[in-house]
């Protein structure tokens, strides 16, 4: 299994685990809720050392 791009940016496993849950509601609804999601967790997660 190939490592994501977005995941350099999502450091946290339970954030991994959203993004992927999010990702499958393909609705325009639930493609905005993606982008605050990636937008949010990737401020939180700036400072995590991989």
């Amino acid at each position: 299994m190939t490592k994501k791009t977005v995941f350099n940016f999502i450091k946290t496993p339970c954030g991994q685990a959203k993004y992927i849950e999010l990702e499958a509601n393909k609705t325009l609804l639930g493609k905005f809720r993606l982008l605050l999601f990636i937008l949010i967790a990737s401020i939180r997660d700036w400072n995590i050392k991989e």
